[in-house]
């Protein structure tokens, strides 16, 4: 959990350490916190486990906040993944509110910071309906979403996170036409 202090997750992004490590993995890649992945390697979302009520709701929020890049973040924290209204530990039965992309660093710009942080929601099922939903073909409404902003303003409790950094590879184009960067 250190890694969340020295790559300055903390306090970057949340102000203090997650109280448990957030378990994801991407084919036989389990994720320890501050690990490196290749872009061509997280382009479909991970599998998420981690410790749950079974009768609580769960808001799960992945963020880069290295965009355009870690020495300048004007576009930071940039907005990867959103899915709230998680019965227990069922991922898939939450309400997807921002859909999955995965990393995506311009050349040259260096590593970034995925940051997955899961949230309990203490008083249970919130109506999000206010938040836009946002397919994985646009960028619009992905710039600037601070996580510690989106958490204070529903009363999101911090329970588990985990973060991998990557930098740019040959699959990363793609990504970019896809959300309309370039053509």
């Amino acid at each position: 959990m250190e890694a969340f202090k020295t790559e300055g997750v903390v306090p970057d992004v949340i102000d203090n350490l997650p109280p448990a490590v957030l378990q994801l993995t991407w084919a036989e890649t389990c994720l320890s916190p501050g690990g490196r992945m290749w872009p061509r390697d997280v382009r479909s979302p991970p599998s998420v486990s981690y410790d749950a009520e079974p009768d609580s709701y769960y808001t799960l929020i992945c963020n880069d906040p290295d965009a355009p890049s870690r020495a300048d973040p004007k576009f930071g924290e940039f907005h990867h993944w959103l899915v709230t209204n998680v019965p227990g530990c069922r991922i898939e039965d939450g309400d997807e509110r921002t859909a999955y992309i995965g990393s995506g660093a311009p050349k040259g710009t260096g590593l970034h910071r995925y940051v997955f942080l899961l949230y309990k929601q203490p008083s249970g099922k919130i109506d999000f309906s206010d938040v836009d939903k946002i397919p994985n073909s646009s960028a619009e409404g992905r710039r600037k979403h601070s996580a510690r902003k989106f958490a204070a303003s529903h009363s999101l409790e911090l329970v588990a996170g985990n973060f991998f950094l990557a930098e740019y590879d040959e699959s990363v184009p793609d990504l970019h036409r896809q959300l309309g960067f370039t053509k």
